[in-house]
Order: C-alpha cells, then structure tokens, then sequence
C-alpha cells in the first residue's frame, strides 16, 4: 500500500562540495542520483546474488555478527508482538556467512523467514571491504573529529524498518536490491504513535503503524502524517540523505538486499546523548502539577532552546561559567557532578 505520494527531492550528478554546502543546510531529506556508481560491490552485485555474497564473505574477518531472525509470520516487519509486550523476533550471535547463505536459500520460499543483519561496523568486521567502496571524497571535506562518523552495513532479505528516528546526520547507500524510503520531518512525532523507550527492535523507538495496512481507527492523527510525508524508491548506486532526526520507514523490497549507510555528528564528541535528560526529564519532570511543568518549560527555553548566548550575554565573561561557552573539562565536571548526585 503506498500510503506517501509526495516525492523525495532528487539530485543527479551532486558534488561533495555542493552537498556539504548548499544541500545539507537544508536540513532536508534528498535522494543523491547514482552517486555510487563507481562502487565494485555495486558492480559485482549486478551479476547475481551469489557474487555478490562471495565479494562480502571474501572481506570478513570472522567474528559474529549480530543478526536479527523471524518466523514468516511478521512479513518482515521487525517489531512487537500482539500486545506489545516483547518483541517478535529473535536476536542472535552468528557468523556472517553463515545467514548470508541462508538468505540465499530462502529467496524461492514464498513464506520465508526474515534474516536482517543490522548496523554493523565495515571496520569491526568487514575492514577492508571500504578500499573499492566507499563515500571518503564526501567526507573529508568536512574534517570530522575521529569517532564522529560511523560506517554500516545492513543485509538481509524482504525486511521493513519501521518509522524510527536517528540523532546522526544519514547517509544511506542502496547497494543490492531495492529500497523505498518514507520519511517525515521531526515535529511529526504525534502523528506517528511512537512504540515503547525500552525495548526498542534497534535502539530507537518505532512508530506503531503498520505502514502496510494502517488502522486509522487507532492511529487517527496518522493522516496527518501522511500529508507530510515524503517517499522515494532507491535504485542500486542511489543514495539518500536523512537529516538529523527525522524519522524515516525503510523497506527492503528484494529477497536480497545490502545497504551501506554513514552516520555523522556534527556536535562534540563530549557533548553526550539528549536520551539521556529525556529518560531522567521523564523520571523527574513529566508527572509534577501542570503550573511547575509550565513553569520548568520556560527555564528551559531560556536556558536550553533559545539562543546559545543569550541568557548569559548581561553578565561579565568570567562569570558566566556553565552560561559561556562548552568545552570537554566542563563537560567532565558536569558528569561528575550528575554521577555523584545520582548515586545518593
């Protein structure tokens, strides 16, 4: 059911220099045409599946990967039983090769389990995989600070991510099969009836619509999520541009698909994850009386969303302390400062 009809933006023969400087500001999702033509994993994965996992068995360096399995009867769609109560898969240490040949075998089932091997590091495990294919032209215009970009692979065969957000910026490369992209920008949240904080099938929340046959008795506000969606289908050597959290439902079209993706940072290193104050904000915040919920929400956008200088611009320089600018020792005494209070 294609339930999205506005189309991503798409850009043919982009630059890395036009990217990073006039599209990426943007701050919106865009499919970068064929960009990825000149990748050899790309070429051999032409000539057939079985290549094609022989390319990628032929770069791995043995260890276990962490797989995701399902019985046939989630059509591959990775999430939570019927009453959301545990999820309705099984998460495994296996080796790679191992479920790439099972994935193999099960494209003439036509009820096959699914098999999605998820987020997993090119260099923890497929380290010189990268040499013939890879985005480093993009990349080393930005002179990112080491650790801040992170290289993916994801395998596996008809799957669905369902509608979930990153907090990295997002590029994601279609290798092997097709994938259609549906995202929608991050004020759609409500609209899209995001499942359980813990567990979660990836590390994100979900969003609890079927994307295939969507229950608009139960999720009313889903049409309107609909009407600001965005889609695009991926072709083999296309790639797509996720901005920070926006929240994105991928679905895996082939019975055998790769992708590789690139998250990046754009933030410090030291500066954490905000998942952190929203787990502590719901411990601590969400169930006091309305008027101090009020009241806290315009510290908060005096302090936190307004503009970075402007509560502490009326006082002199040295005194500003948390109020000036972050840096990595403030940052540490902060944390420290959390770790002890905390623990009492």
């Amino acid at each position: 059911m294609e339930i999205v009809t506005n189309n991503i933006k798409v850009l043919n023969e982009c630059t890395p220099e036009f990217f990073f400087t006039k599209v990426a500001p943007l701050n919106e999702p865009v499919v970068l045409k064929n960009i990825l033509s000149h990748w050899e994993l790309i070429k051999v994965a032409q000539t057939s599946d079985e290549d094609a996992v022989a390319y990628l068995n032929s770069f791995y360096n043995g260890r276990p990967v962490g797989a995701s399995i399902a019985a046939p009867e989630i059509n591959g769609r990775f999430g939570y039983n019927q009453d959301t109560t545990q999820l309705n898969f099984e998460k495994r240490q296996v080796k790679l090769d191992e479920v790439l040949n099972q994935i193999l075998a099960e494209r003439s089932n036509p009820r096959p389990s699914s098999f999605y091997i998820g987020s997993t590091s090119l260099e923890g495990y497929l380290p010189q995989l990268r040499k013939t294919n890879n985005l480093d032209n993009y990349f080393e215009l930005l002179n990112l600070e080491k650790g801040s970009l992170l290289e993916s692979i994801w395998v596996g065969n008809h799957t669905i991510a369902s509608c979930h957000y990153d907090a990295p910026y997002n590029i994601a490369c279609c290798v092997a099969g097709k994938r259609r992209f549906t995202v929608f920008p991050p004020e759609q949240i409500a609209n899209l009836y995001p499942g359980p904080l813990d567990p979660t099938p990836g590390g994100q929340a979900i969003s609890m619509v079927d994307f295939a046959n969507p229950d608009f008795e139960k999720y009313p506000r889903f049409r309107d999520a609909i009407a600001a969606g965005q889609v695009a289908e991926l072709e083999p050597g296309d790639a797509i541009f996720i901005p920070s959290m926006w929240w994105h439902h991928v679905e895996a079209i082939n019975t055998f698909n790769i992708l590789i993706n690139y998250w990046w940072r754009l933030s410090p290193g030291y500066m954490g994850t905000p998942m952190n104050i929203l787990k502590y904000a719901l411990m601590s915040m969400r169930d006091r009386p309305e008027h101090e919920k009020r009241a806290w929400q315009a510290v908060f956008n005096y302090y936190i969303f307004g503009d970075a200088d402007f509560a502490g611009e009326h006082l002199p320089e040295a005194s500003r302390g948390l109020l000036g600018p972050m840096d990595e020792l403030q940052a540490r005494q902060i944390r420290a400062f959390l770790i002890n209070s905390l623990n009492r």
